[in-house]
């Protein structure tokens, strides 16, 4: 059996300079990913919240094209995204491989979702006090940028945590297929060469690049949440 030839407490096998390699490459593709689908994200999410009711045919012919876009990138599985976009991202990057490779497949994965995250977000808010920034007659963009930005800011930063998270799993996944970073070093230097240690450290650190993006996740919303006493 492949498992019971693995050793996963063999430190001596690790090369650490590849493992720290790695690593910095799985942060950085994740935390420019992350900034890239929040932006995007957050605009999607604006225009499916703005046209959502609207009675202009032209709101809501938009509201209906951005709507089914946003449900078909979320519904296809990140390893077939992946593959379908190696064309765009070879015309934009020259290069299918390396960590650089993965951003458009990441961005375009997460962006959709979190811009449905955003859409909810601003729906949550309560109506009275969008009804009386109206009222006062505040503009729409004061509205969004005084109201709605700030009002929803502790649900984004919670969804904005969820979509990294799920982005250190598609690099991870990525990586495993050219793309880099500790995913690629898992399944060459690990998984292909019968080495469970790298595998191990490889696993344990991606663990931990969870843990403190939510850690900072969760201390952030502490810190904007008027709700929290």
């Amino acid at each position: 059996m492949m498992g019971s030839s693995m050793s996963y407490f063999d430190f001596s096998q690790v090369d650490w300079g590849a493992m720290w390699g790695a690593t910095w490459e799985t942060v950085w593709v994740t935390l420019v990913s992350v900034l890239f689908s929040a932006i995007f994200g957050y605009l999607i999410g604006l225009v499916l919240f703005e046209t959502k009711d609207s009675s202009n045919p032209t709101f809501k012919a938009i509201n209906w094209v951005v709507g089914l876009l946003v449900n078909i990138f979320r519904s296809l599985p990140y390893i077939i995204l992946l593959v379908l976009l190696i064309p765009f991202t070879n015309f934009v990057f020259r290069t299918i491989t390396g960590p650089i490779a993965a951003l458009p497949s990441l961005i375009f994965s997460a962006s959709p979702f979190f811009a449905r995250i955003v859409e909810m977000s601003f729906r949550e808010i309560d109506q009275g006090v969008l009804e009386a920034a109206e009222s006062m007659g505040a503009s729409r963009w004061i509205i969004i940028f005084k109201v709605l930005l700030p009002e929803s800011l502790p649900a984004l930063v919670s969804g904005l945590t969820v979509t990294a998270i799920s982005l250190v799993g598609y690099t991870a996944m990525a990586g495993a297929i050219g793309a880099g970073g500790l995913g690629a070093l898992a399944y060459n230097s690990g998984f292909q060469q019968y080495n469970g240690t790298v595998l191990l450290v490889a696993s344990v650190l991606i663990v931990l690049f969870v843990f403190i993006i939510q850690w900072t996740g969760d201390l952030i919303v502490k810190k904007i949440d008027k709700r929290v006493v």
